[in-house]
């Protein structure tokens, strides 16, 4: 199983938005510039993380993304879910209805304890958590920077 860019590029995003939280509405284009996104590409992506009330959008010169909730209210399971939809495995996990072999299947309780383990591991991540480890990021390479002056 792996992750579209969509999932990437959008905690990507919303990481940029937790980093500016509270304050002014950040440029979509801003966000694509420093990710190396394509614009276009980041539109579509944020679009259904719009629908579904993660960020809000301000109109105007002065306008831009900011997320709708704190983001620590955010967690990774929630971007991924988003932007990909079902997380699980295989169809019979959220749609028992889909396999005739749904009460005899020996497999079936590997991929319920697959997705529960997908669940477990994004949702204990939090946007303010990403937030927080990108700004140690950025102020070792600061200081990296500084010290190459010197």
């Amino acid at each position: 199983m792996q992750l579209s860019t969509k999932s990437r590029y959008a905690a990507r995003a919303l990481v940029e938005l937790a980093l500016e939280y509270g304050q002014k509405p950040v440029k979509l284009k801003d966000v694509a510039a420093r990710q190396e996104i394509s614009l276009k590409y980041l539109e579509q992506v944020m679009f259904p993380l719009r629908i579904s009330g993660y960020v809000k959008t301000h109109k105007g010169s002065k306008g831009g993304y900011v997320l709708a909730k704190p983001p620590q209210e955010i967690n990774m399971y929630d971007i991924v879910k988003t932007v990909e939809g079902s997380l699980s495995p295989v169809d019979c996990v959220d749609n028992p209805d889909t396999c005739q072999r749904i009460d005899n299947c020996v497999t079936r309780k590997v991929w319920v304890g697959l997705k529960e383990a997908i669940y477990n591991e994004l949702s204990k991540i939090s946007l303010a958590e990403l937030a927080e480890r990108q700004r140690l990021i950025h102020q070792t390479m600061k200081k990296d920077q500084s010290t190459e002056k010197e």
